[in-house]
């Protein structure tokens, strides 16, 4: 590593100012920590925005890309591969669908399902094109994707948007019955808003969505790019709501940190795609899903998803003790390893940056919010140092009257 260099001062230069940094310029990981440039150590609570599933550089995954990289990278899908099927019939079995397509992110992910949706409501629905989301949602940042988030901030530097998309209330299934005319073809949902707070639906939610759905011959398609891959306690989170989507896309924590992403369709619904309808170069290459395999059949083959319930019930636990001794804190809120501290004022970047001092990573969602993720392999004790050390921030700012 090039030490003695003001890396934030090069990005500054060189790269396009599209977001804002947290001032640390991290070089090594190994489990649920990090290191930066100048060897400080920092436990790692954002886990790439809930992507490193297993831990940073976990052994399992280092040497399936190790192998398949001294073996073959990538030769497109002009060809069958074996990484990729092994990864496919995995993922078949392991879920409620019948066929895998690979791609490259989340967004492309979603993307995919949008363009077969529509496809779909074309040869179905007698043309029919628009999806219903939910305000507050994330779904990417590609045109489409944008354009069905709910989200304004991230829609509105690109209007005039691509039409067919209508965004209702989220958790309100009357609001999608009410927007549902003769040109919806699919209602897209998270089963749990990442991006939007952790929004967790009520229980009967996604069944009554369901329930619709059907009565209307519309396609369900649940976006678990971030709760998918045992993020939420179970391999999916769809499982915990006793239904079954016609499609679904996943990324994130697929491929542990390499970037892969999927959706996955009914064989009813993925026989919409034709050969020539849709096509990705890089999606689906050797090296991004050995990673993936390698990811997948550990989280199965050691039951990762128990170990997130019982980790992820003892954060909640802890985080609901904070919330206890600190009134700035209005809101613990989560599933499994998917938790959100929300405040009563606009103070989460501030905590942000006051967790670093305490060799902690966290990321606020909101002003007032914040997202923890940490490693789905994450220990006991580590959860415990994580909310001390927030715990530590919460009483400075108090003893200051901030």
């Amino acid at each position: 590593m090039v030490t003695g260099i003001d890396w934030p001062g090069v990005e500054r230069k060189v790269f396009f100012q599209t977001g804002r940094r947290t001032p640390v310029t991290l070089v090594r990981g190994e489990g649920s920590y990090v290191w930066d440039d100048q060897g400080n150590r920092y436990l790692d609570f954002v886990s790439g925005i809930a992507v490193v599933s297993l831990g940073h550089c976990h052994p399992v995954l280092v040497d399936a890309i190790k192998r398949q990289a001294e073996t073959l990278i990538h030769v497109s899908n002009l060809f069958y591969t074996v990484p990729q099927l092994q990864l496919a019939e995995l993922l078949v079995q392991h879920s409620c669908f019948d066929r895998v397509y690979f791609c490259n992110s989340g967004a492309e992910a979603n993307e995919a399902a949008i363009k077969l949706a529509r496809k779909w409501g074309r040869e179905n629905r007698n043309g029919a094109y628009e999806i219903i989301s939910a305000l507050n949602s994330f779904h990417g940042r590609t045109l489409a994707a944008v354009t069905a988030t709910g989200t304004e901030k991230y829609k509105a530097p690109y209007a005039p948007l691509m039409p067919g998309f209508v965004n209702v209330p989220f958790n309100d299934v009357e609001a999608i019955k009410a927007a549902t005319t003769d040109k919806t073809c699919a209602v897209l949902l998270e089963p749990i808003q990442g991006e939007g707070g952790v929004n967790i639906p009520d229980d009967d939610y996604l069944r009554q969505v369901r329930a619709w759905c059907d009565e209307q011959r519309l396609l369900l398609i649940l976006d678990e790019v971030q709760t998918g891959v045992g993020r939420t306690g179970t391999l999916w989170a769809y499982e915990q709501y006793g239904i079954e989507p016609d499609v679904m896309t996943l990324a994130k924590g697929l491929a542990g940190g390499v970037p892969i992403g999927a959706i996955l369709a009914k064989e009813r619904v993925a026989a919409t795609f034709q050969p020539g309808d849709h096509g990705s170069t890089f999606g689906g290459n050797p090296l991004a899903t050995a990673a993936g395999y390698a990811v997948l059949k550990y989280i199965i083959d050691n039951d990762i998803p128990a170990q997130v319930r019982a980790r992820g019930e003892r954060l909640l636990a802890k985080l609901r003790g904070l919330e206890d001794r600190h009134p700035a804190i209005s809101e613990v809120r989560g599933r499994g390893l998917l938790c959100a501290v929300q405040f009563e004022a606009d103070i989460a970047e501030e905590v942000v940056r006051a967790a670093l001092g305490e060799g902690l990573l966290l990321n606020n969602l909101r002003p007032n919010v914040l997202r923890i993720a940490p490693p789905l392999t994450v220990s006991d004790a580590e959860i415990d140092e994580a909310v001390a050390a927030l715990d530590r921030v919460l009483a400075k700012r108090s003893a200051i009257g901030a």
